[in-house]
């Protein structure tokens, strides 16, 4: 759905909060730039954010610039929406294609052939084989520390060193995640390490504690936020970093990524089996309330410190949420018998599982010894080897939540077109997106449709499988959405991933002198977007190879006007079943931004009509 049809079907409530937008004012060309604050509270949904909620928030949207027509980039994961916040580019440039990637490397770090990216010791595996920089682009972090600002990227494990991967010192970009602490984490400086002792903070990361128990089928998982690790990194970036950036006198740039609601969100304990109230329930409105505080308490710092006033607050979500459906009736996997699975409910891969019986191949559990994948047996975490063997697999299934990546590693063309035929039989799958490379295929789209093919120096997934999504009926579809996802996690816990307009819609907003006051801005906007923003405010020199980049958000700046906004759809060939993948897309110029996309009546928030193209 486009912002007007969201408007016009009750979904946003544009009274609440009411915004009244200030006259504009001018830019100050040549004036030093403004300090950036990023702030992203992984896995908020944009319409889980109100004053009782999350006041915080809210009034920082209420105060500055509400984006209220926010797009994740697909997938709507974690690491890739990391990739695009952090370098302005699209998936198709960063090659950050999900959490988990065929790279097509020896195991190393990660010890598989499928990388799950959450990492640090994997990122610099990458960045090792794709010529010291895999992402191809470089981050605004990077190009921050090389113009002199002080940098420092705090919270969560993966996406925080992501902003700055290249530099692993620890004495240009202070980088605080999980792994701080241990030898598995980017080293301290001896400047910051007095600054922790002096403020009476550790040098290492606490874990999550109960926080991070996922629990299994007949054991609840956690039904407490992950606020004790949360209340370290908040201080260590209050008490510690923003201190000794005043103490430097020169402008900085601060990334904060928390974890929740994402990490809560994902293991809830409330919901088991359940899909009421799923992502709704006390655990995640407390996550929810977590990740608030900490932007309040980093507000407070700004302006005990007297920074307030010449900084600029950006908040972003990499994604939305769904609550976890485990249902197919189309399955053979869903009809086996497994020793972690409740009967009649799909197992971690079963994509995998049904791929490979419809193409007639072996499955291959590469993560476990690449051992053969029996009946009543799975893939230990959902990724797998279909045929071949473990250096020339025919098929290799990247498993990452509410959308799969399929690699056809030597191009089989006819390959391809049995495994789209076998998927568009499934009642789990709602759009296909595959390489042109491999052909055209009636009922897909192209990877070039949803802006995954550029100048990615990684492998490109040869098609990528979106899940179906629904909701509870809850009288706001978003509110209480439900998505078929391949993951180790529980009907009832959280995922996300997925093309549904509950996964792309992220919740954005921003405050500070270079944005105007007390603004509903109703033009698409994206995590893309993000990077480009903050390169215009710091006066960045970006060098771009590729050219799937978003825009600098200008009408939320003094002075700037709103863009004109074209809407469409895009309907790939009917398959012999009648399924068309169907693609809702919203554009500001040559900027693509997708709300929704699968099949009409399987995918959350997608138009069951035909609109013009506005190509």
């Amino acid at each position: 759905m486009n912002i007007r049809a969201l408007i016009s079907v009750g979904l946003i409530a544009m009274a609440t909060p009411v915004l009244a937008q200030a006259p504009d004012g001018q830019a100050r060309p040549g004036a030093v730039p403004h300090n950036v604050v990023i702030f992203v509270a992984d896995g908020l949904r944009s319409r889980s954010v109100n004053h009782e909620t999350a006041p915080n928030l809210a009034t920082l949207a209420q105060q500055g610039v509400f984006l209220v027509n926010s797009h994740a980039v697909f997938p709507t994961l974690t690491m890739a929406n990391a990739s695009a916040i952090a370098t302005g580019h699209h998936l198709g440039d960063t090659g950050v294609f999900g959490n988990t990637l065929f790279v097509g490397l020896a195991p190393s770090a990660a010890d598989s052939p499928t990388r799950f990216i959450e990492n640090d010791a994997v990122l610099g595996d990458l960045d090792a084989h794709f010529g010291g920089n895999f992402l191809h682009e470089d981050t605004i972090v990077k190009l921050a520390r090389d113009k002199g600002f002080s940098t420092a990227v705090i919270g969560k494990l993966g996406p925080a060193l992501l902003f700055d991967h290249t530099e692993r010192s620890g004495s240009q970009t202070i980088v605080i995640d999980d792994a701080t602490g241990s030898t598995r984490g980017i080293p301290l400086s001896a400047e910051l390490a007095d600054r922790l002792k002096a403020a009476g903070l550790a040098p290492a990361t606490p874990g999550r504690g109960v926080n991070g128990a996922a629990g299994n089928a007949t054991t609840p998982g956690a039904t407490v936020a992950n606020v004790a690790q949360q209340d370290y990194l908040v201080a260590v970036a209050t008490r510690a970093v923003l201190p000794l950036f005043k103490a430097r006198n020169k402008p900085f740039l601060l990334v904060f990524w928390s974890r929740d609601p994402d990490g809560t969100q994902h293991n809830e304990g409330d919901s088991l089996q359940s899909l009421i109230p799923g992502i709704n329930g006390p655990s995640s409105l407390a996550a929810i309330r977590n990740a608030d505080d900490d932007l309040g308490r980093i507000r407070a710092a700004l302006a005990e410190l007297a920074l307030a006033r010449d900084t600029d607050i950006i908040v972003t979500a990499d994604h939305g949420f769904s609550t976890i459906s485990k249902q197919s009736a189309t399955s053979a996997a869903a009809q086996a018998r497994y020793a972690d699975t409740p009967a009649g409910l799909l197992p971690p891969g079963f994509l995998a599982i049904d791929l490979a019986k419809a193409l007639g191949l072996p499955l291959i559990d590469h993560e476990s010894n690449f051992a053969r994948v029996d009946d009543g047996a799975h893939p230990r975490f959902g990724n797998a080897m279909i045929g071949g063997d473990k250096d020339h697999p025919k098929v290799v299934i990247a498993a990452n939540g509410g959308a799969d990546l399929i690699y056809i590693p030597d191009g089989d063309k006819e390959l391809a077109g049995k495994t789209v035929k076998a998927l568009l039989a499934q009642d789990y799958v709602s759009g296909l997106f595959v390489d042109r490379r491999l052909g055209n295929f009636p009922g897909a789209l192209s990877l070039a449709d949803i802006n995954l093919d550029g100048a990615a120096v990684t492998p490109k997934p040869a098609i990528v499988v979106n899940f179906r999504s629904f909701d509870t009926v809850c009288g706001e579809p978003v509110r209480c959405p439900v998505e078929v996802a391949d993951a180790g996690l529980q009907q009832g816990q959280g995922m996300h991933g997925s093309l549904s307009r509950a996964d792309t819609w992220n919740f954005m907003a921003l405050a500070g002198p270079d944005f105007k006051s007390g603004f509903v801005d109703t033009a698409p906007v994206s995590n893309a977007d993000v990077g480009r923003t903050v390169a215009a405010i710091l006066g960045l020199e970006l060098n771009d190879r590729g050219t799937l980049t978003g825009r600098v958000i200008t009408e939320a700046m003094p002075g700037g006007a709103m863009p004109d906004v074209r809407s469409w759809s895009i309907a790939s060939a009917p398959a012999d079943n009648g399924l068309q993948t169907v693609l809702d897309v919203q554009a500001v110029g040559n900027v693509r931004y997708l709300d929704a996309g699968g099949f009409r009546g399987g995918t959350l928030g997608l138009s069951q009509t035909d609109t013009p193209s506005g190509r």
